[in-house]
């Protein structure tokens, strides 16, 4: 096992990586409920077969998860979980197919090019050399950004914050009304004194600990004649549409249908390309996983395997998987190596029969967790250059972009753009490499792009 994941060389132990596995997989276990619910249009009154079924999304998503973590735990060594991602599920269900009028099995076309195209530019090196392209300052941005980003999502799934309260955004009132946020504020207040304490696991036991708090307040909510075990549904397996992706209603080739379909492949393409560089940048980062150059370790295998992750969860139903920001709380825990990710692909694999007793765990329960971790990944903010306006502007833009954004590829997008004005402004413009120069460019278009639709 050390030489498989060489453990101590990351200066763990198989204890801390158990721990990291299992606080990851809570973190992100709220995927195995969320997904299945937008995919098949939870809520929505829909003629049958316009979306796939909730149970078979469901099986997608934790096999695909388990798929994606396992193939980071052996290809790249590192701590990183994978599932299908929010936000191109949501584009997936709202945008393509009730907006576009593209049937699903079409949008999953899309999704499964999109994980071919992926494979080959990270077989060929291209998806690491846009990550080596990326200014130090904005890398070390990036994990700050997304530590904002991820303590806004723990404040909100925590029902701490609300935008009901009067402003643009406020803290809820801690009654009655809000037993959610006061289980969430006891959990972080716990998970605080665990974590001052040296207690191992401190992020863990904060989940574990809150759930039960949660039973007296009824947020920890355990149904009537509740059973732990559950079997699965099947799959929808392969159900693609390729002859949609070209022929009109007619059956006859039209430019406007592949026309519609290269818009939709393009931007599966371009939110999952920098929503997975940010996340594998900012897991790095807090992890201090990085090579003598201040790269990612092992990033042509972390990218290759977001990439076939992404195949497999095409062929099995499911919206682009991709690599999750939550992976930073198992690091926070402890996890450094691969073995972290197979632990958590473990309990994905679990979750398939057993997933009522992961559905106890509130949202109250991981979101003390969520915001903690934002705490761990703003430490790097020490290390960014704000003496420098050329390196401390583009920073400030990217840590600030992610969160109020909602979006990890709009920060790296605003951060690089902002990146070359200041250094051309500061009369630096010899430091900006020829492939920021590139992506800056790729980015000016693509508002641009969005701003006419």
């Amino acid at each position: 096992m050390e030489q498989l994941f060489k453990i101590k060389e990351r200066n763990s132990t198989v204890s801390r990586e158990v721990v990291g596995g299992i606080t990851t997989f809570l973190a992100m276990a709220y995927i195995l409920i969320v997904n299945p619910n937008i995919l098949s249009g939870v809520g929505l009154d829909l003629p049958a077969g316009t979306l796939p079924t909730w149970s078979g999304v469901f099986t997608a998503t934790a096999i695909s998860a388990a798929i994606g973590t396992l193939l980071m735990a052996f290809l790249a060594n590192l701590p990183v979980a994978l599932a299908p991602g929010l936000g191109l599920n949501a584009f997936f269900t709202f945008t393509v197919v009730l907006g576009m009028g593209c049937t699903w099995q079409l949008a999953l076309t899309a999704v499964l090019c999109e994980g071919i195209i992926f494979i080959l530019m990270s077989l060929f090196g291209i998806r690491e050399a846009i990550i080596n392209s990326i200014p130090e300052g904005l890398k070390k941005a990036v994990a700050v950004g997304i530590g904002l980003f991820i303590t806004i999502i723990g404040l909100s799934s925590g029902g701490i914050i609300s935008t009901d309260t009067g402003t643009l955004i406020g803290f809820v009132k801690f009654n009655g009304e809000h037993l959610n946020a006061i289980v969430a504020v006891i959990g972080l207040i716990l998970t605080i004194v665990l974590y001052m304490l040296n207690v191992p696991g401190a992020i863990l036991i904060g989940i574990i600990a809150t759930t039960v708090i949660g039973i007296p307040f009824g947020v920890t909510k355990i149904p009537e004649n509740w059973s732990p075990v559950s079997l699965p549904g099947a799959p929808h397996f392969c159900a693609f549409d390729f002859k949609g992706a070209v022929l009109d209603g007619s059956g006859h080739f039209s430019g406007v249908v592949l026309g519609k379909f290269f818009v939709i492949l393009i931007t599966f393409l371009f939110t999952d390309l920098f929503d997975t560089i940010g996340t594998l940048l900012g897991v790095a980062e807090q992890g201090n996983l990085k090579d003598k150059d201040g790269n990612i370790q092992n990033a042509k295998g972390a990218l290759l395997s977001d990439s076939i992750a992404t195949v497999a969860g095409a062929m099995l139903g499911t919206s682009t998987v991709t690599s999750f920001v939550e992976s930073s709380s198992g690091v926070a825990a402890g996890g450094r190596t691969g073995l972290t990710s197979v632990v958590t692909a473990a309990f994905f694999l679990l979750s398939l029969f057993f997933s009522p007793l992961f559905f106890l765990v509130p949202a109250a329960a991981t979101a003390p967790a969520l915001i903690f971790v934002g705490f761990l990944m703003l430490r790097t903010v020490t290390k960014i250059d704000f003496s420098d306006p050329t390196e401390g502007i583009p920073a400030f833009i990217t840590i600030a972009v992610m969160p109020f954004s909602y979006s990890i590829a709009k920060g790296i997008m605003w951060g690089i753009i902002s990146y070359v004005i200041s250094k051309c402004a500061g009369k630096k413009a010899k430091d900006i490499p020829v492939v920021t120069w590139v992506l800056a460019a790729i980015f000016l278009a693509d508002i641009i792009f969005e701003s006419c639709k």
